[in-house]
């Protein structure tokens, strides 16, 4: 039964895809459209006028009974392109007072048709103008008619002239025969020529008689039944008829030109897609947003808080994820934004549900996590033990308490810059610190860079149980997350899902637009500093603290490794 269904929804999955091309829908229906206007605008009216005969064969009494039907011997094939022929336009040009060369106008604007098991032909002769176009077609019906009759009559005169040929030599033959006989006796002689004087006779009254029979055929070739009349009315479709195939047409080339769009597509275009590709379920889709805070609980969209805890309630009955509570969130290629978004919601779901949730930002490379997080007072979990120091400068055992509203709250390790990050992520620290997971009621959630951009998140995954992939179908290749799917399986690790999302705005300009925030949002941390270093006073003072800050990560802009102290730096103020 599952067989059964598998291939309507592969139509159906299909089709969907076929009319998520809807610029190249709405091309083509406006080029069928456009097509069938011009046509029907440019185009010149035209009027088919009709005529009609029915042909019979030549006969002496049409209405003797017995013996086989004069009509059976027409061929209606034969006469239907005879009156199609070159020599009836002929004929017609010349009744119709034309030149000789309009024989092929004549003859390529006519239309022979035959009802079937009758013995009629439907003369149709279209021209722009109806008087004329039932002036031509009523001559050209009298010149195959006058035509067919021609040659009816020559056959016969034919035919006579032979039999005279043959009667001629006969009747001299008689005549010499009844001299003979006048001078003859009695005897056998005289009984031999009246013998062969019989003879004679009955041939010449054979030949006579087919001489009369053939004179006195009725050679008419037909019967109008029907005189072709100006028509009232052009013939064509018009314009509406016109317009409306038009927008079928342009609606098969738009299912056409979609069809090759997608088959030469490399993108996963639909859930299914990235199923086979990933060979993992897609967990949740997140609904088109334009923007917002990081939170969904923050979001003026419901919808989006509702999908993250739906995608957190899946992982939670996961028995993969369920026996270690860690889980890896990363994207294929691209910047991770989404990928954030989603280890952060997903940290306020778990922590809805009751969990004890860390969420660790494993991106060393551009972190800035935190700066867009809130920070919430109280104190950390009571399974969060002392933090441990990495000889990279990460982590550094700063955890700072995020506020996720209603969901409740969450830790947070931020980020930093260090000099190498294979060995930070890799550290002994980091190994402690994704430990803490196996207490109970604790899971951990890792933020890591793009798998396909840097090997980071390939370090992760053979210490982490579970990898959860974000992905935009209509942005990544079906080779980058079958790709992504070896490399995970390689690492030692398991794809758990997918969380799929679609990009506010595609296109030329919109990726444009996106190149263009990039680049600003990279020079502005570089001024902010040089503003903040030519601000700041040439005597400072310093002042060290041992303990761990609780707002927001201070991270170092030139890649050097973290001190191992926090240290704040102070404004000497002259009053």
């Amino acid at each position: 039964m599952s067989e059964a269904q598998d291939e309507p929804d592969l139509l159906r999955d299909q089709f969907r895809q076929l009319i998520r091309y809807r610029a190249l829908l709405v091309a083509g229906v406006l080029v069928g459209l456009l097509g069938g206007g011009y046509l029907a605008v440019s185009g010149k009216d035209t009027y088919v006028a009709t005529s009609e005969v029915v042909l019979r064969a030549a006969t002496v009494d049409p209405f003797a009974p017995g013996g086989t039907a004069p009509d059976k011997a027409i061929n209606i094939g034969s006469e239907r392109q005879t009156a199609m022929s070159n020599e009836i336009a002929k004929r017609a040009a010349k009744k119709l007072h034309l030149p000789e060369r309009s024989a092929s106008s004549l003859q390529s604007d006519l239309q022979v048709t035959n009802p079937p098991n009758t013995l009629v032909l439907r003369f149709a002769y279209t021209y722009t103008d109806g008087d004329e176009a039932a002036r031509r077609a009523n001559a050209l019906t009298q010149a195959f008619m006058d035509a067919r009759q021609e040659n009816t009559e020559t056959t016969i005169k034919n035919t006579v002239r032979g039999l005279r040929k043959q009667l001629d030599p006969v009747v001299a033959q008689r005549k010499e025969l009844d001299k003979q006989i006048e001078q003859m006796g009695e005897g056998p002689t005289l009984d031999a020529a009246t013998t062969v004087q019989a003879t004679l006779v009955g041939r010449i009254s054979e030949l006579s008689t087919r001489i009369t029979e053939l004179q006195s055929l009725d050679t008419t070739p037909g019967n109008w039944i029907r005189v072709a009349t100006a028509p009232n009315a052009p013939s064509g479709p018009g314009l509406p008829m016109m317009l409306g195939l038009g927008a079928l047409v342009g609606v098969a080339v738009g299912l056409l030109a979609a069809w090759v769009r997608l088959v030469f597509d490399p993108t996963a275009r639909s859930e299914g897609d990235v199923v086979r590709a990933l060979r993992a379920p897609v967990l949740g889709t997140l609904p088109r947003t334009k923007g917002g805070p990081l939170l969904a609980v923050d979001h003026a969209d419901p919808r989006l808080a509702e999908e993250f805890r739906s995608v957190a309630f899946r992982l939670a009955y996961d028995q993969r994820f369920a026996d270690h509570r860690r889980l890896l969130v990363v994207a294929p290629r691209g910047t991770g934004e989404t990928a954030s978004s989603v280890a952060v919601n997903l940290s306020a779901s778990f922590a809805e549900m009751g969990m004890e949730v860390l969420l660790v930002e494993a991106d060393l490379r551009t972190p800035g996590l935190s700066a867009r997080l809130r920070a919430a007072d109280g104190s950390r979990p009571g399974w969060a033990r002392s933090p441990h120091l990495s000889e990279g400068g990460w982590p550094a055992g700063l955890q700072v308490p995020i506020d996720a509203g209603e969901s409740g709250s969450f830790d947070l390790v931020p980020g930093r810059r260090v000099r190498n990050v294979a060995r930070a992520l890799t550290s002994s620290a980091a190994s402690r610190l994704f430990a803490e997971a196996d207490a109970p009621g604790a899971a951990v959630i890792v933020l890591a860079p793009a798998v396909l951009t840097y090997a980071d998140a390939l370090a992760l995954a053979d210490r982490i149980d579970g990898v959860l992939v974000v992905a935009d179908p209509h942005a990544v290749h079906r080779a980058d997350l079958d790709r992504v799917r070896q490399l995970i399986s390689g690492a030692g690790s398991t794809v758990l899902g997918a969380v799929l999302h679609t990009s506010p705005s595609r296109g030329w300009w919109a990726r444009r637009a996106r190149r263009s925030a990039r680049n600003r949002s990279a020079a502005a941390p570089r001024a902010e500093a040089a503003a903040a270093a030519a601000s700041v006073p040439a005597v400072e003072s310093t002042a060290t603290t041992t303990a761990p800050a609780k707002s927001a990560l201070p991270s170092s802009g030139d890649g050097a490794p973290a001190p191992t102290t926090d240290t704040i730096p102070l404004r000497t103020v002259t009053r």
